[in-house]
């Protein structure tokens, strides 16, 4: 007898996963891709400045990169190769501060920095009264601003040249004003040589309407007229029309597109930058002419404090190989334990036979 085929069955479905572009199509240049990973056993607070700033290197970065405690340097390597990666951001942690390397793949330089202080994007958000962090901010890479490093030394220029390529460059004339979300600014210090890392979201808003107005244009909400005579009331009533912030000339700007409902091309809308984290204070102590080996190109403290920091990156490494050759041996002697009882209990029951 035939057997009738079931019309409820689902039809198979393939999901088809977009790949990310590896060059620009406007400008024609590669796009950058970061990995952001650790190198030895990082505590709770440096475990999330990891994925703080890998959320910050978005879209063009591993977001879910998995570590394991037997990987060492040469497997992301090998990843990256694969990958297309063409920057590392790598963190660590010694006795005396917690380090962060950028290192340009697959033949350096490297990057060490000092992290004398840092605060995560919960803490920033936290210290906020009005936090602001929408989903779609993450879509496309920030803006990279370096300010002070214009000082004509050798390992300024490296380090200027090191974070503008660290995102995809962007052509003024061909640009969209929507995928402007973010920026970056460093800002370098010549009496203390530190550098302050901060990450800011931007937002326009139109010059000369008050706030009531916007939050009315935006969220498409039918304000409470319950209290008011008049319609006109909502908007000339004192208090209503005072609320908008005094608007910098400097910070104002003309549009040549629109961008959402409120803002209009052709209009002044002031720029507003809210910062929504991480914040690090950095302080640049060696580069290396390879990727975290090779040459010292450049010492803050000189060639003993050099030697110093590379003795305790050593110390690191050391550390974990022992850590993999335990957990090896201690395997080994759980197998080897095994295997004694089991021929035990054999020698056990030909004895009782």
């Amino acid at each position: 007898m035939a057997r009738f085929r079931n019309k409820k069955r689902k039809p198979f479905v393939k999901h088809i996963v977009k790949k990310q572009p590896t060059v620009d199509h406007v400008t024609g240049d590669k796009i950058p891709r970061s990995f952001v990973f650790a190198r030895g056993k990082l505590p709770g607070p440096l475990r999330r400045l990891q994925m703080d700033l890998r959320k910050l290197m978005n879209p063009y970065t591993a977001l879910k990169l998995k570590e394991k405690k037997r990987n060492s340097l040469k497997d992301f390597v090998t990843l990256a190769q694969d990958m297309r990666v063409t920057h590392f951001l790598i963190l660590s942690k010694t006795d005396s501060a917690p380090y962060l390397r950028v290192a340009k793949t697959m033949q350096g330089p490297t990057l060490t920095f000092k992290v004398h202080e840092y605060s995560l994007a919960t803490d920033i958000a936290q210290s906020q009264l009005r936090p602001r962090c929408p989903p779609d901010l993450f879509k496309t890479p920030p803006l990279i601003v370096l300010s002070g490093f214009g000082t004509g030394e050798e390992h300024l220029k490296l380090t200027t040249l090191i974070f503008q390529n660290i995102f995809p460059a962007i052509d003024i004339n061909t640009v969209k004003l929507s995928s402007c979300q973010r920026i970056v600014l460093l800002n370098y210090n010549k009496e203390t040589k530190l550098i302050d890392f901060r990450h800011y979201s931007i937002r326009l808003q139109p010059v000369g309407v008050s706030r009531r107005i916007r939050k009315f244009v935006q969220n498409h909400q039918v304000p409470n007229l319950r209290s008011l005579q008049d319609v006109s009331d909502f908007v000339t009533k004192a208090g209503y029309g005072s609320e908008s912030e005094p608007d910098d000339e400097a910070a104002t700007v003309n549009l040549s597109s629109d961008i959402g409902r409120v803002n209009r091309a052709s209009t002044k809308s002031a720029v507003k930058l809210q910062e929504i984290g991480p914040r690090m204070t950095l302080q640049l102590v060696k580069i290396e002419e390879g990727l975290c080996t090779g040459r010292v190109i450049f010492s803050e403290f000189g060639n003993t404090s050099a030697k110093k920091l590379g003795n305790e990156e050593e110390d690191e490494q050391e550390s974990e190989e022992e850590m993999d050759t335990d957990g090896q041996e201690n395997a080994a002697e759980e197998e080897q334990e095994i295997e004694d009882e089991e021929e035990q209990e054999i020698e056990e029951e030909l004895e009782e036979d």
